[in-house]
């Protein structure tokens, strides 16, 4: 018997910086709690953060990744074309991409429905792996939880400029070393990816 699944539709956002802060977020026109965008960060000396809209969220994202610290705050997105503004409490965040790359097109051909099952992530997961080191698409989330990633899409991130409590975070950089939100992390190349997101409740002992 499987769990309740609650699914995610949207983009995740991995960008590195020369100060060794990295920044992922998350941007869901489709989720179960409406629309809305997180923000996790983690800093150079290994504190991860959540930067949240609403307590509801906080909550349901920290029972499913880890974190050191969750701030409930505005969290706003602003795509202009190429271009992403994101805005999350004292962080300023611009970030624009760049055209697919053969993967990224190949990724933009998987049919929804397929994005969203769970042997399909598997069949991923071992080639993610090799070609994008310390990406998964499938594991375990939070006691009681699994959830698996279904990418259907992905753009280089070519330029980026982050300002965190008025200090900027430096020249765009990789996320090395990787972020350590969950069981996997985003690409080390800072990336664009369209991806359907599912959570599993109940999935002690599968």
């Amino acid at each position: 018997m499987t769990g309740e699944r609650l699914r995610f539709d949207g983009w995740i956002a991995g960008v590195g910086t020369a100060s060794g802060t990295r920044l992922v977020v998350g941007h869901w026109p489709d989720s179960p709690f409406g629309a809305f965008s997180d923000v996790m960060v983690e800093h150079p000396d290994g504190e991860r953060v959540l930067l949240a809209p609403s307590r509801r969220i906080a909550d349901f994202v920290a029972a499913t990744y880890l974190f050191d610290r969750i701030e409930v705050v505005p969290v706003t997105v602003l795509v202009v074309g190429d271009t992403w503004l994101v805005e999350a409490g004292q962080l300023r965040l611009r970030l624009r991409t760049g055209r697919r790359s053969v993967l990224g097109l190949l990724l933009s051909a998987v049919p929804a429905p397929l994005a969203r099952s769970p042997l399909w992530a598997a069949l991923c997961d071992v080639p993610a792996r090799s070609l994008m080191p310390g990406v998964r698409t499938l594991g375990r989330a939070g006691p009681g939880r699994r959830e698996w990633y279904g990418a259907r899409g992905l753009w280089p991130v070519v330029a980026a400029d982050a300002v965190l409590d008025g200090v900027s975070l430096g020249a765009l950089a990789p996320l090395d070393p990787p972020v350590a939100f969950g069981f996997g992390s985003a690409p080390r190349s800072p990336s664009l990816v369209r991806v359907t997101t599912t959570v599993e409740l109940g999935a002690a002992g599968r």
